[in-house]
């Protein structure tokens, strides 16, 4: 066949390596029927550099058809949908076939001229493809090879009608493979309805485990205590030589809040979530992957497909709500062979998935912080929720019993941790720029005339250069309506005013009445 290289070395000699997983069983087995009835494979065997080989599915007898998509790929998100036509485009260039990947949050001209031009692989997200498809753009009369990529994911994120619909405008002779991470009751059914006298491959146990190479240490704590805990840890983290962190948060508000405070305090921390720009997104990513900024916040829209080597270290901010996106998030780290650490807080508002957590612990042979079976004897004996139902909640974090830092830390038992309750001004060889001072930052208050009584929001004398001062109000530079301010995108940085500025009210403020 025109166009195919019978060098099954193709893929390795580019440094793809051996297929791993399921790589060289995704493909159709000896003698089983695909396609139209009577028709085989001829090849009883097949490696993931070896999927342009489908002869049937990328070539076939239909003028009127050519140049229009054989192969549909569905991905829940952008971010994955671009790391899989990155992948894609490699095996295209060597084998004359065209790829294009469209997505939301990008301007539409570009992704309909390739779909004009003609392409036989396309990397789609539901909601842009059905954009396409309802105003004529494209069609998928020609697709006979239809993949769906982290099935579950995608139902969890309630795309099964925009599937659905996309489905049935395919032909029913296709070839399907679905690839989920879980095998829930509805990825079932979906199976059911789209896969007809199916292989079903499964890797590993049924039941979702946590890679055994990540350090797994779960810190019970109430949300008060979040944000102090987190700063001790960073301070922790970026004391090491391989630092880059991933921080992930329940909400996005929650993701603009603790990026913005991080930042404000001189970390080198950008955000990212669902309603970001696509420029945006793919400008954190970039700045995260080269280690210009080395904390990345985010949301669970990082928790899949985020393919970035070197992670070292999550943190789980807020718990998610199953145990399947724990799993999800801290597999970010201990990529392929590598190790990881996963630092958890747990408060106990997440007491209905302590015991989920206790058995992922368990089966990845993980130190268990008892005050994780104590909730689980709290929940039992029908005990309060809230702070009533921790004994010794003061702990900092849990350490083979021992008051004060993660002495578990990779094993280093002797390591001073040296916490304090003053920020640290430095980590590595940078300085953090902009921080509180230690004469105005002391246990997270504001000095004596941050008075919130009377609205007082100016801080006290001394505070260094940089900082808000004299009443300055942070929500004049960070402000809702100032675009891409969370991560210092495509910003001048702020002058900030050499006196302090003029009272809102002109005229002197009457004394207060005596209490």
């Amino acid at each position: 066949m025109s166009g195919y290289s019978s060098d099954r070395d193709r893929g390795r000699d580019r440094g793809f390596g051996a297929p791993r997983f399921g790589g060289s069983r995704a493909g159709p087995l000896s003698g089983k029927k695909f396609g139209n009835p009577g028709e085989k494979l001829v090849k009883k065997k097949w490696n993931l550099d070896e999927l342009p080989k489908f002869e049937k599915n990328f070539y076939q007898e239909h003028p009127d058809l050519a140049r229009r998509t054989a192969c549909l790929v569905l991905a829940p998100t952008r971010e994955l949908a671009q790391q899989v036509q990155q992948v894609a485009a490699e095996y295209c260039r060597a084998c004359r076939l065209k790829s294009t990947c469209i997505y939301g949050g990008a301007p539409k001209g570009p992704q309909i001229r390739d779909l004009e031009r003609g392409v036989e692989i396309c990397i789609a997200t539901p909601g842009r493809l059905i954009d396409f498809l309802e105003c004529g753009k494209t069609n998928l009369r020609r697709t006979t090879y239809l993949v769906l990529d982290e099935a579950d994911r995608m139902l969890d994120m309630g795309f099964e009608p925009q599937i659905r619909k996309i489905v049935d405008q395919i032909r029913p002779d296709r070839q399907t493979l679905m690839w989920s991470a879980t095998w829930p009751k509805e990825v079932r059914q979906l199976a059911e309805d789209f896969l007809k006298d199916y292989i079903h491959i499964n890797i590993g146990a049924l039941e979702l485990s946590a890679n055994h190479n990540i350090l797994q240490i779960v810190d019970v704590c109430h949300d008060v205590e979040k944000d102090e805990k987190l700063i001790r840890l960073m301070e922790e983290i970026m004391s090491e030589k391989e630092n880059k962190t991933i921080v992930f948060v329940e909400t996005k508000r929650r993701c603009d809040e603790l990026t913005r405070k991080m930042r404000r305090d001189g970390w080198p921390a950008m955000g990212i979530h669902g309603d970001k720009s696509q420029q945006e997104r793919d400008w954190v990513l970039n700045e995260f992957k080269h280690g210009k900024a080395p904390i990345l916040i985010a949301t669970d829209v990082a928790s899949r497909g985020l393919d970035v080597e070197d992670v070292k270290f999550v943190i789980n901010y807020d718990y998610p709500n199953s145990s399947e996106d724990y799993i999800h998030r801290i597999g970010r780290t201990a990529r392929s062979t590598k190790t990881g650490t996963a630092y958890t807080f747990f408060t106990p508002n997440n007491i209905k998935q302590v015991s989920d957590l206790i058995s992922v612990l368990r089966e990845a042979n993980q130190a268990i912080n008892p005050k994780l079976l104590q909730l689980v004897e709290d929940r039992g004996s029908g005990r309060s929720r809230g702070r009533g139902g921790m004994k010794d909640d003061r702990r900092d974090r849990y350490s083979a019993g021992k008051r004060g830092g993660f002495n578990t830390f990779r094993d280093r038992e002797n390591y001073d941790r040296g916490y304090s309750s003053l920020l640290k001004r430095d980590f590595g060889a940078k300085t953090q720029n902009g921080v509180y001072s230690a004469a105005n930052y002391t246990n997270g208050s504001f000095g004596s005339n941050f008075v919130s009584a009377g609205i007082q929001t100016s801080f006290r004398t001394g505070n260094p250069t940089g900082t808000y001062q004299n009443g300055y109000d942070s929500t004049q530079q960070y402000g809702s309506n100032v675009p891409n301010m969370h991560n210092g995108m495509n910003q001048q940085a702020y002058a900030y005013p050499a006196t302090a500025a003029a009272p809102m009210i002109g005229y002197p403020m009457p004394t207060g009445y005596s209490q």
